[in-house]
């Protein structure tokens, strides 16, 4: 199963302090690795959202068909900077299933039975 996973976040006054050169600089040293170590198992989009919301400034778009990867790939973001000195605080996690109807169906349509082997 494909699961997809919006993760809001809000970037703090704290982070916006910081120069455009100091946020590329720990984005480059902290984020991009975090997300490049786990992209062959999690495809992620990032989107700005605080034109457009008050409850959070952006979100991202993940997607992975393991939850593991995913649950590991958030606790190496835990450990950056970005989360432990407060630059960022997480948000609202929303957590979805690609086409679950399909693999529900497929799972009530029975199996037709397999004939015994005879000897």
């Amino acid at each position: 199963m494909t699961y997809g996973i919006v993760l809001t976040y809000t970037l703090t006054p704290r982070w916006l302090a910081l120069t455009r050169d100091e946020r590329n600089r720990m984005r480059a040293t902290h984020i991009e690795p975090v997300f490049a170590r786990y992209a062959d198992r999690v495809t992620a989009r990032f989107f700005d959202a605080e034109a457009f919301s008050g409850r959070f400034s952006d979100f991202a778009v993940l997607q992975t068909e393991d939850l593991r990867t995913y649950y590991f790939l958030v606790e190496a973001l835990r450990d950056t900077p970005l989360i432990s000195d407060g630059y960022l605080v997480l948000g609202e996690v929303i957590l979805g299933v690609q086409d679950g109807f399909h693999a529900y169906e497929h799972h009530l349509t029975p199996t037709p039975a397999t004939p015994e082997a005879r000897p």
